[in-house]
């Protein structure tokens, strides 16, 4: 029990702080100006109404209880799906998922820029004057955070938890006051006030649900972040502390604006006492910074799975935590993050106008997910077709409805994350496609390993003391790093370990069942490593668990040989030119075989080629 509260009150810091800090904005900007929606009693109720039955059946009951259902041996996340399913069987599968990943790329953006945003937006309720040091201050917030992420949160994160804990008990504490001034308010509970907002409004109703949409953006994070925690004390946290303390703060701005309506400009705010604000501006501050870390990690993760998937060229990841495996750093990623977010915050300014943005990616990707649970639901779980097919309705006909509601804010901003998401999305897709290309070159070239050991065997190359490894991606055929090497200096390794990294279609792989040992005679070896799409390959490592599998190897004496492509976008081929462009480009961008395999870089030798595609 004490465990799974620890683990709760860490699953609070970490998992919630997207969702959590959405009160900031969601119902200020459901009557934002541009929607043309009254802040009457009866469109406040209706909208709360809202908010109050997307928070329970979007995220209570569809991701709490039905999609966390759906995990890759205790992982989640849409990269997760995706490998539970493909399994070299669905196409659609693979197109789906990635297009998936690339809109939360898009989320990935704007989160931070928002979140900080709106939080220090809070100054301007209580020194108008000082308006102008919103977007600095905002700016040097965030320049902060990102450079602090290759120091990791390993430090810090132990106060995640409670400092998040204390935000939501805030939350609580300024929605129950209002509520208890303004009990009528709790009539929103009833869903007919939202069904009647609805109809009474018509279009105007369908703008605002874009906006409604901003309470339940953090809910792919609560199914993101599965591994970390597992599902039971993300679901005890959720039902236990930040459900009530959400429900609670919208009703009670909810309540703020049936007693004065000219609250809307900016209702969280309003909810406390003068003496309160500046500790309450100071402390969403750090809750919006919390939620921006833990989105910023979530890109790292995604990229991770994508990279040990094959969807991206190889990266360099740094691990920030010895006991959490999850706590990792990508310098590229998180560079190209910072620009982005500074990017969006200079040219939005204010919260209000990058929520037009807001959503699309969000509403995209939740889309794409149920999808593939469905998938999940019918196929591995055998559930009955009917029965998919009514979970299913339900499901994606909210989505699509808020998906729709979003769409319409396309030229307002939400142009910027479709755009983002489109380039990772072609990005990743071109990087797949182009290395199949580039191996299927390779294998109409390459020499079977059977045939060169029964040559050079019977030939007898000069042999040299020392052992060599050579990375393969195919262990069936002779890499060309070795054949270069045989070419050029006409001599072997007394032991040449011929290593091939597979990775597996799960989180991790036992030690156990990590390596595959086999004697080929006449000093070579075969060494076939699993790796799952959560860990890093590392080299030293597997030959570490094949020593104690009998291979005799001294990692004093070892080298390692690479071989290292340089890729040229040729004329013809069968990618179009700028996609071989595209794909030349991000072969130079990937990170060495040294980084990425952990490889002692004073034992690594280099073999270049120069091949077009």
């Amino acid at each position: 029990m004490r465990k799974l509260a620890s683990l709760g009150v860490a699953a609070v810091g970490v998992v919630y702080g997207d969702i959590g800090t959405s009160p900031l904005y969601t119902l200020k900007e459901c009557f934002a100006s541009d929607h043309g929606m009254a802040p009457t009693p009866a469109n406040v109720l209706g909208v709360v109404s809202l908010i109050f039955w997307a928070i329970v059946v979007v995220v209570s009951l569809k991701y709490v209880l039905f999609v966390m259902c759906a995990d890759n041996r205790g992982e989640g996340g849409i990269l997760a799906l995706v490998a539970l399913l493909a399994k070299g069987r669905r196409r659609s599968v693979v197109v789906l998922g990635l297009l998936g990943a690339a809109l939360f790329t898009g989320d990935g953006l704007i989160t931070p820029a928002i979140s900080v945003l709106s939080a220090v937006e809070g100054v301007t309720v209580a020194a108008p004057a000082m308006a102008q040091w919103v977007v600095p201050v905002t700016l040097a917030v965030l320049g902060v955070l990102f450079a602090l992420q290759r120091h990791g949160t390993a430090r810090i994160g132990a106060l995640f938890g409670p400092v998040m804990l204390v935000w939501f008990a805030v939350l609580t504490a300024l929605g129950a006051a209002a509520i208890v001034a303004q009990p009528a308010v709790l009539a929103a509970l009833d869903p007919r006030w939202g069904i009647a907002f609805l109809t009474a409004n018509g279009w105007h109703a369908f703008w605002v649900l874009g906006a409604v949409m901003l309470a339940i953006t953090g809910g792919e994070a609560l199914y993101a972040d599965m591994g970390h925690f597992g599902s039971k004390p993300i679901r005890v946290a959720w039902f236990a502390c930040v459900l009530p303390a959400l429900v609670t703060n919208y009703f009670g701005q909810a309540a703020l604006l049936l007693a004065d309506p000219a609250a809307v400009r900016n209702p969280f705010y309003l909810l406390a006492p003068d003496w309160a604000l500046v500790p309450l501006i100071a402390l969403a501050t750090l809750a919006t910074v919390i939620a921006s870390q833990a989105v910023i990690t979530g890109v790292f993760s995604l990229l991770r799975q994508a990279s040990q998937l094959g969807f991206t060229p190889r990266l360099a990841i740094h691990h920030t935590s010895a006991e959490e495996e999850g706590q990792i750093y990508i310098a590229p990623a998180n560079w190209a993050l910072l620009v982005g977010v500074v990017v969006l915050v200079l040219a939005f300014r204010e919260s209000s106008n990058l929520a037009a943005a807001y959503g699309i990616a969000v509403t995209g990707t939740m889309a794409i997910t149920t999808v593939l649970a469905l998938v999940v639901a019918r196929t591995l779980w055998k559930w009955n077709r009917w029965l998919c097919l009514a979970v299913g309705v339900v499901l994606l006909a909210i989505d699509a409805v808020f998906l729709g509601a979003n769409l319409m804010k396309v030229g307002d901003g939400g142009w910027v994350p479709l755009a983002v998401g489109a380039a990772v999305f072609v990005a990743m897709q071109t990087w797949k496609r182009g290395r199949t290309l580039l191996r299927q070159r390779r294998q109409r070239h390459a020499v079977p390993l059977a045939r060169f050991l029964a040559d050079r065997t019977s030939a007898g190359a000069a042999r040299v003391a020392g052992t060599a490894v050579y990375l393969t991606g195919n262990p069936e055929l002779v890499p060309e790093a070795l054949l270069h090497n045989l070419r050029h200096n006409r001599v072997l390794h007394r032991r040449v370990v011929l290593l091939t990294v597979e990775t597996a279609a799960v989180p991790r792989v036992e030690d156990g069942r990590r390596i595959a040992l086999t004697d080929l005679g006449a000093g070579f070896h075969r060494l076939v490593a699993r790796t799952g799409y959560m860990q890093d390959p590392d080299i030293p490592e597997i030959l570490a668990l094949a020593r104690a599998r009998g291979l005799e190897v001294d990692p004093a004496t070892v080298s390692y040989f690479v071989g290292r492509q340089r890729v040229v976008a040729a004329l013809g081929g069968v990618l179009p030119p700028w996609r071989r462009r595209v794909f030349a480009i991000m072969h130079r961008l990937g990170a060495s075989a040294t980084e990425v395999f952990r490889l002692p870089a004073a034992r690594v030798v280099e073999l270049g080629t120069r091949v077009s595609l």
